[in-house]
């Protein structure tokens, strides 16, 4: 009996210890339910939902699970989410990361091999909240609607066309000048979406009476040492996909004047169905009477011949290479990176060379999309500052070959030009400038903090 009983023990520990063990892989187990959903809610169903700009909708296990291994190809090769910066190279802490996280990836490439199991409805987080499609973005982070929005006027593109550029005006209704601290730009129905590449929404204005930031920095004639417009307002605001809005610093703004004027740039082109559609530019003021202390532009730093084109000569099955180099005029703090090229578009950097010599390399996208025209905004910690003299160099790398699956035609010449079948390379930056007194005192601040910044190899470009 004791014999018996031993072995009878024995199997109910044995059959204990099985059960326990596959209790503790199935908690184990990666599931949609318990951490793949979170993720794409996280990260991916903002485009990936009905009325979305992407092309399905991941909302439920039974719309993801199809896309399983297409998700998981696009994740591991870090295409999606479109967030293109080298993790290895230059700055990396932005306000608006989009990324995924190393182990976010890993989750969703075991849930993959895994067979993309579903998991205990139960784990499933409730469903999330978007904002209404047709509204503004800055309004929920402002708590209020903007305080003016400008329409440029319809444009009708035709089904079937080649690309179009229209550059119409709009005159800006304000009876005295204001600050600007925040702007946000839209197509007006998500139609319309479809068929702007991008929109520029240059600024003209007499600034003979302007009022002057507290803080004045002389830049000469054109106020801004790369940007568009006219009697140094320069770009106002510039929307693509991936770019919706821009909010300045505390403290720092644009201006309008009585009397500006946008002069819209509306790159279009066809879709396969006909479309009219116009863009809207919401604007929110500082309260009158408040002058921010720095007066910010948006710069255009073009590595090809700066932003005319002359150096840019792509042969036919080839990588080619542009750069550009650009002064300072005065001491700066940077604060985003958003790199602009077309279909042979491969990568971009931008790096400092200081008045000493020494080089930082601030940010370097190592595999450019050009259907997402990422913007890559610096936290106020990591935007870098730099002093007056300091040389802004751009680099761009072109894939003119069959190897990259958007060139239309790798047996082409390439040059400048506003087509999406020609080329181009700059980056939009927002340039805050600041007295060289302000730059000393940040860097006796933060002298030890950040040294030289590795170049990217050139395995990497």
């Amino acid at each position: 009996m004791a014999k018996i009983k031993a072995v009878t023990i024995s199997a109910f520990v044995a059959i204990c210890g099985t059960a326990m063990a596959a209790d503790s892989s199935s908690r184990s187990q990666i599931t949609f339910t318990k951490d793949v959903a979170p993720i794409l809610q996280d990260k991916c169903q903002d485009c990936h939902r009905p009325g979305g700009m992407a092309p399905m909708a991941l909302l439920t296990y039974q719309e993801a699970r199809p896309w399983a291994k297409s998700i998981r190809e696009r994740v591991v090769a870090r295409q999606m989410p479109p967030w293109f910066i080298d993790k290895s190279v230059g700055i990396q802490q932005f306000k608006n990361d989009a990324s995924l996280s190393d182990d976010q990836i890993q989750k969703i490439a075991k849930w993959v091999d895994a067979g993309a199991p579903m998991g205990d409805a139960k784990d499933m987080p409730p469903p999330k909240k978007f904002d209404d499609e047709n509204g503004w973005k800055l309004a929920k982070i402002f708590g209020r609607q903007p305080d003016m929005v400008i329409e440029g006027p319809d444009y009708t593109m035709p089904a079937h066309y080649q690309d179009q550029w229209w550059r119409p005006t709009t005159n800006v209704e304000l009876s005295e000048p204001r600050w600007v601290q925040a702007v946000e730009m839209q197509p007006s129905t998500p139609d319309a979406r479809k068929i702007f590449h991008h929109v520029l929404a240059n600024l003209y204005q007499d600034e003979t009476n302007a009022p002057s930031p507290l803080v004045k920095v002389d830049l000469g004639r054109n106020g801004s040492n790369f940007g568009a417009g006219g009697a140094g307002a320069g770009l106002l605001m510039e929307w693509a996909v991936g770019k919706n809005y821009d909010i300045y610093n505390p403290g720092t703004g644009k201006l309008l004047m009585p009397g500006a004027q946008i002069r819209w740039e509306y790159h279009v082109h066809a879709v396969g169905e006909k479309i009219t559609g116009h863009p809207k530019l919401a604007v929110f003021f500082y309260p009158k009477g408040e002058t921010p202390q720095h007066r910010t532009y948006l710069t255009l730093f073009g590595s090809t011949g700066n932003g005319n084109g002359a150096t840019l000569d792509i042969p036919p099955n080839s990588i080619a290479e542009a750069e550009g180099y650009h002064v300072l005029r005065a001491a700066a703090r940077l604060e985003n990176f958003q790199p602009h090229m077309h279909l042979r578009g491969k990568a971009m950097m931008i790096e400092a060379i200081l008045p000493d010599g020494t080089v930082q390399t601030l940010s370097y996208v190592d595999h450019f999309n050009f259907n997402w025209m990422t913007n890559y905004i610096y936290t106020d910690d990591a935007a870098p500052v730099l002093p007056k003299g300091t040389v802004i160099h751009v680099k761009a790398w072109y894939d003119n070959t069959r190897g990259n699956p958007n060139n239309p035609d790798p047996d082409q010449w390439v040059g400048y030009g506003d087509r999406t079948v020609d080329e181009m390379g700059h980056a939009w930056v927002n340039v805050m400038y600041i007295t060289d007194e302000e730059y000393k005192e940040w860097a006796a601040q933060h002298k030890q903090e950040r040294g030289p910044m590795r170049r990217p190899t050139q395995d990497q470009q």
